[in-house]
This record gives C-alpha cells, sequence and structure tokens, in this order.
C-alpha cells in the first residue's frame, strides 16, 4: 500500500491527451524545457482536482488557492481564472472524461534563459501544464485504514519555505515520506518546531477524542481544501470540532483518527507509530463523515 494515494493502474491512460499551455499532447510527447523554472527549481505551484459526475469538485476554492499562491511567490498570471477554468474544461472534453478522474494542475514561473534562481532570468510567461488520468483510491483504503509513522522531518516555520504553500518544492515532505516507508507505513505524520502534530506528508490529519473532532490549529499545513470541507461538514451536524495544539500523547489515545486529502477524500487511519488507533478500523464517526463530504461534493460540485 502507497497510503491514500494507492490505486490500480488504469489501460485508458496510456492514451489521454496533456494540456500544455493550451496545446494538447498524447502523453509521450507531453514535455517541457530543461530550462524551465519546474524542472531547474522546482519553482511553481500546483492542485490536485477531483472530476466527480462531470463536475471538477470545489473548483472554485482550488483555482483560488492556486492564484493567491502565484501572487505570493510574484508570479504573473497570464491567464485569467475564467479561461483557466475553459482549459480545464476542454481537456477534459477532448479525453471524453466525465468520473472517477484525478487531475494535476501545474504553473511554474516559466523558461528560464540560464539555469539559475534569478526569476528576471525569466523568459517566458508561466508554463501551465493539465494532466488528467483514471484515477481513483482503492476501495480498502476508505475502510481498512492506514499506518502512519511520526517521522523527525518538521514542517517548519513560514519564514524558512511557508508551509501553507502549494509548492512544487516538496522535498521537505518527500524526505518525511521516506522515512515513512522505510519504517513500514502508509504515509508520514510531521511535528511542527514546537511539537505539535501538524499535518502528514500529503495529507491532513485528526483524530477523535470523547466524540469531538480534533485537527492542528493550521499554523505549519497547508490550507487544505478538504480539510476546510471537512471541517464545515463537522459545524453544520453538530458534530464538534476544534483547530488546536495536540500532541502524540492525545493522538495515541483516540478513539477514531483520519486523513484527508482531494484524491480520497476521507480515510480512517488504523495505527500511528505501532499503536493500534480505537479498534483499529473504520469507526462510526469516520464513517459518518465519509458519507457527508461525498454527499457535500454531490451538492456543490
Amino acid at each position: 500500500m502507497k497510503g491514500t494515494h494507492d490505486y490500480r493502474d488504469d489501460p485508458r491512460n496510456a492514451s489521454i491527451l496533456i494540456d500544455i499551455n493550451g496545446e494538447l499532447y498524447p502523453r509521450d510527447q507531453a514535455k517541457v524545457s530543461v530550462f524551465d523554472s519546474g524542472f531547474v527549481l522546482g519553482d511553481g505551484i500546483w492542485e490536485g482536482l477531483r472530476v466527480h459526475k462531470g463536475k471538477i469538485a470545489f473548483l472554485d476554492q482550488h483555482l483560488k488557492r492556486l492564484y493567491e499562491g502565484a501572487k505570493a511567490i510574484d508570479m504573473e498570471m497570464d491567464v485569467s481564472t475564467e479561461a483557466l477554468e475553459r482549459r480545464l474544461r476542454d481537456c477534459l472534453q477532448a479525453n471524453d472524461m466525465t468520473d472517477g478522474v484525478h487531475i494535476r494542475l501545474m504553473v511554474t514561473r516559466g523558461v528560464k534563459a540560464t539555469p539559475y534562481q534569478d526569476p528576471r532570468v525569466t523568459i517566458s510567461p508561466p508554463t501551465i501544464v493539465i494532466i488528467p488520468e483514471y484515477k481513483t483510491a482503492l476501495p480498502e483504503t476508505l475502510t481498512r485504514g492506514i499506518r502512519l509513522f511520526t517521522v523527525h522531518v518538521r514542517r517548519g516555520y513560514p519564514d524558512v519555505q511557508d508551509p501553507k504553500l502549494n509548492s512544487h518544492s516538496k522535498l521537505n515532505c518527500i524526505t518525511a515520506c521516506i522515512q515513512a516507508a522505510k519504517a513500514g507505513a502508509d504515509e508520514a505524520l510531521m511535528l511542527d518546531p514546537h511539537g505539535f502534530v501538524a499535518t502528514c506528508n500529503s495529507t491532513h490529519f485528526f483524530i477523535v477524542r470523547g466524540g469531538e473532532v480534533w485537527t492542528s490549529g493550521g499554523d505549519y499545513c497547508l490550507g487544505g481544501i478538504t480539510r476546510g470541507n471537512i471541517i464545515r461538514i463537522c459545524r453544520d451536524n453538530g458534530i464538534p470540532v476544534c483547530e488546536r495544539n495536540f500532541s502524540l500523547t492525545d493522538v495515541y489515545g483516540a478513539e477514531e483518527s483520519f486523513v484527508t486529502g482531494t484524491f480520497a477524500g476521507v480515510a480512517p487511519v488504523s495505527e500511528v507509530d505501532g499503536r493500534v488507533i480505537g479498534e483499529g478500523r473504520r469507526g462510526p464517526l469516520v464513517e459518518r463523515l465519509q458519507q457527508l463530504y461525498l454527499e457535500l461534493i454531490e451538492n456543490e460540485s
């Protein structure tokens, strides 16, 4: 198992068309320059999107985060949100895709005159790539639960590299993922600089204690779309929820635990650092949240 992002290969993905700067290319011909900022430096931002029954789930929220990220790194987008939305929908239409699709939307600063970090040597508009694939989470991911391992790699202070940025520069999370995999776990649980639980390497982390849902204060994690929607679901349905500091001691004694993300939605956690969480399988509150989240996608996508 590869955590919440595990999936089964779909042969249809071999013939997908990929959008690069508004032009469609077959998968084996979709290429960017070796001078591209994303390749040279990891200088860019991205979004993961879920297509459900012909609609892109929570697209407005994802595009808002993308454009705010571009502004934060002083990267001027050369397409409007409306034009980018049209590009996304045209790419799906060209591939005849309507459901069970995951989109990786990537934007880099563009092509450089020379491989150097200074943004002022960029000589092209941003590079925008849209990769749609038939890809869904494994059914067992949503029922059996994943195993987490707390790694030494921390989510850092925003004056080093702001964890709220969904940037291409993910080496911090990659090294966390590697350590967890070497320990035999599915994903990494990461602490903040003060030793409190922050997030996972690719998902957001929640626990349930006394029927109350806890997640971190959010200071050291990405502003997750699914995370925010689950918090909203709890508040709208009378489920106590709070954003607060908590430690691994709180985690080990939790009744239930789960992670959230665009790809798998809400997935239970069965084990953390070798400690079985609750009954070691999906609990009743997690199952309820999964259903409420699916209803939200149906109503708002």
